[in-house]
């Protein structure tokens, strides 16, 4: 299979983001239909150009700013100035019109991509965030804002979780070094992976035989903070009550050391069907996958049994820009109400299940006050049987490293982010049903 050269990659970012716009596509989408069509393409290209596309849609708003221009071709070119840090000539000696290569500059492109971006953007295109959610970050960050949109438009690490069941984090190390592993700051269990640079690749490291064994798992060191708050101990019965694929079900599991129950549940049979795979090769014994079906059914029968519920609920994501940038752009209005609802729903679900005295952990991978703190305001204010519990307490009962600091303007809960933390975006607040 023949490479392509560099001018060729550049051309089928244009191409591939031309698709995305008259198609209204997500780019995971639109990446793989171009690469069925264009199967000459081998790992590395498609890693490229992938990259390229997806570093456009994580800082859409300054690169179109700086080419005052969202055209397809504009953008590329501002993302290889801007993100990438090439110089206008390397840029234009790509450019040569030469077979499979984009256009040669023209004397405006060459004169804004010279000017550079300047500094008197609004804050929602410095930090690349939609404008309508501009109140939001001012509220929740204050001067900050634009620091953490800057945070959340940049590449993502791969974070490990070593399964303890199975393995040390000693030990892992030593096993993962070839990859450049580091230990996370706050996880005991983490490990990170530091995002590729520009064209380079990002490492398969569920190739390696250490996975195939179940001693890790890909979970964000954010995703493992919220099962070590949960507060899961051997013994204790606990409800995952939107386990997913499953991978806060396994960190709660290897917390109680195979002793006690993990109930694993998702609205949604498929999003579960993971699981069973997963729970084999970690070696885990204490999970039950229940199936999906009638939640009034589930409601009543483990009402008032869970030690610990964990409400892993439906958001908007924001969170996960920089794993799904173009999901920001694509956020509504009406998308963020419809996921607040869905939250109001989970939450009267899940409110029956702890025993007196029990907790309920409320977790998103967002960090919109819409979906976190606001939601936590009125779910007490209609439930006086519960009390949150201060993050910093439960910190230190459950993690045995330091308390991270934080400067987001949130009352109840944690408000994990990438400039802060260098995790992905989450919420995560712990409520305790009255003993009475």
């Amino acid at each position: 299979m023949r490479k392509m050269r560099f001018p060729g990659r550049i051309r089928s970012a244009m191409d591939i983001l031309e698709l995305m716009a008259e198609q209204h596509l997500p780019a995971s989408i639109a990446l793989s239909q171009w690469a069925r069509g264009n199967r000459y393409a081998g790992s590395t290209d498609r890693a490229v150009i992938g990259h390229l596309v997806f570093d456009v849609m994580r800082q859409y708003s300054s690169l179109a700013a700086l080419m005052d221009s969202n055209a397809p071709r504009a953008l590329v070119l501002s993302c290889l100035s801007l993100s990438w840090g090439m110089e206008t000539g390397d840029i234009g000696a790509l450019c040569d019109g030469s077979q499979f290569a984009p256009d040669p500059l023209t004397d405006e492109e060459t004169a804004f991509l010279d000017k550079g971006l300047g500094d008197d953007l609004p804050d929602c295109v410095k930090g690349d965030y939609p404008v309508w959610l501009e109140d939001s970050f001012a509220d929740l960050f204050g001067d900050n804002a634009v620091a953490e949109g800057q945070a959340m438009s940049q590449r993502a690490p791969v974070d490990l979780r070593v399964n303890r069941l199975k393995a040390r984090k000693d030990k892992m190390l030593r096993a993962l070094e070839k990859f450049g592993v580091t230990q996370t700051p706050y996880s005991p269990v983490g490990l990170r992976i530091a995002p590729p640079q520009k064209d380079k690749k990002s490492p398969n490291v569920e190739a390696d035989r250490t996975h195939g064994k179940g001693q890790f798992e890909i979970q964000d060191e954010g995703s493992q903070i919220v099962s070590f708050m949960a507060g899961a101990k051997p013994g204790l019965q606990v409800m995952d009550l939107c386990a997913g694929a499953g991978g806060k079900t396994l960190a709660l599991a290897a917390l109680m050391e195979n002793k006690g129950q993990v109930y694993a549940y998702d609205k949604d049979a498929a999003r579960l069907r993971p699981i069973f795979e997963r729970v084999r090769r970690a070696n885990v014994r204490n999970i039950q996958v229940l199936e999906a079906g009638d939640e009034e059914q589930l409601r009543m029968q483990y009402a008032g049994k869970m030690d610990v519920v964990l409400v892993d609920a439906p958001c908007s994501g924001t969170g996960t820009w920089r794993r799904k940038p173009d999901a920001k752009w694509r956020l509504t209005p009406e998308a963020l109400e419809q996921r607040q609802q869905q939250q109001r729903d989970v939450l009267s679900l899940a409110k029956v299940m702890p025993k007196a005295g029990g907790r309920m952990v409320y977790v998103t991978c967002s960090i919109l006050p819409q979906e976190n703190d606001e939601q936590i305001d009125a779910f007490l204010a209609d439930n006086p049987d519960y009390r949150v519990i201060d993050w910093q307490k439960q910190w230190e009962a459950n993690l045995e490293t330091d308390m991270p600091e934080t400067t987001t303007n949130t009352r109840h809960g944690l408000t994990l982010t990438p400039h802060q933390h260098g995790t992905d975006g989450f919420y995560i607040c712990v409520m305790e049903r009255s003993a009475s």
